[in-house]
């Protein structure tokens, strides 16, 4: 598994991480187990999740927690997800972060990424310092930002941020020239989630209220012609890999074999520059000026 140095962290990372996401609702202790302790072995090293994706924390902090030298782990804050408060409160974000080190029974993490934190909560100020705080307590390693267009751009440039986790893939282009070349400037660790837009273009119908449907509307316009390809999803995930400044991107899966199915997809290497460069033209052909990012 290649590995990247993230940002001016100096942390080596594994190109494709874990996002925790799926596993945090109706998936067994035992499933969770085989599928973290499978991935590490055979390199992942990044762990991505957050206070408000269900049991995740807890699931996590029971698998691995006692392998902690062997990856690292990154979470995110921001809503309160049951603690008494509104989300973003100074109050109430501090108090997740402690249920957070809780619940992955760890003194600290290595990233913590403000959720999706708008730039008017951003412009007050407030939430950044809790993170502050908490790096200066030892409780996580480095801080972050979590989430898409203008907020992430504002939250870029505060240069408070170690770190951005964002949204990049072929439906969903925006970053490319509106929030990474700002990260790279700062030398940033940058994580992308999403990087595979779903795997929309394989579902011939996708409910209105799925997350994919936007995606998957998007590339009915888009119809790359690689989608119609046996190679198609390794296609996607390389050529988000292949963007500069991008350090790792995360995926998630409930079944414990899938992450050597996505790891398997890497074995090419990087996006041929002529691939790469056709993706990004035709979303510039086609791309209306509100297909932002996706938070």
């Amino acid at each position: 598994m290649e590995k990247r140095t993230y940002g001016s962290t100096g942390m080596e990372v594994s190109v494709l991480g874990f996002g925790a996401s799926e596993i945090g609702s109706g998936v067994s202790q035992q499933d969770v187990d085989k599928l973290l302790g499978s991935a590490i072995d055979a390199g992942l090293n990044i762990i991505d999740t957050a206070e408000c994706y269900g049991d995740s924390e807890e699931l996590i902090g029971r698998s691995i927690a006692h392998r902690r030298d062997d990856f690292y782990l990154f979470t995110k804050c921001g809503h309160a997800a049951g603690i008494d408060g509104p989300d973003w409160d100074p109050v109430t974000l501090a108090a997740t972060i402690d249920r957070s080190l809780k619940r992955l029974q760890v003194d600290h993490v290595d990233m913590i990424h403000l959720h999706s934190c708008s730039e008017e909560v951003l412009r007050r100020g407030e939430v950044i310092e809790v993170l502050q705080q908490a790096k200066k307590a030892g409780k996580t390693r480095y801080i972050g930002y979590s989430g898409d267009t203008a907020d992430a751009l504002y939250a870029i440039r505060t240069d408070a941020f170690d770190s951005l986790e964002t949204s990049l893939n072929v439906a969903d282009q925006e970053a490319i020239e509106l929030t990474l070349p700002e990260a790279v400037k700062r030398n940033m660790g940058v994580t992308i989630k999403r990087p595979i837009a779903n795997a929309a273009w394989l579902f011939d119908t996708v409910e209105p209220s799925d997350y994919a449907y936007v995606y998957w509307k998007r590339l009915r316009d888009l119809n790359y012609g690689f989608q119609s390809q046996e190679d198609s999803v390794a296609t996607a995930l390389r050529f988000t890999l292949s963007t500069p400044g991008v350090h790792t991107a995360i995926v998630g899966t409930t079944k414990p074999d899938r992450w050597h199915q996505n790891a398997k997809l890497l074995e090419a290497g990087p996006l041929e520059a002529e691939r790469y460069e056709e993706i990004v033209r035709r979303w510039r052909e086609i791309a209306p000026a509100d297909w932002t990012g996706r938070t």
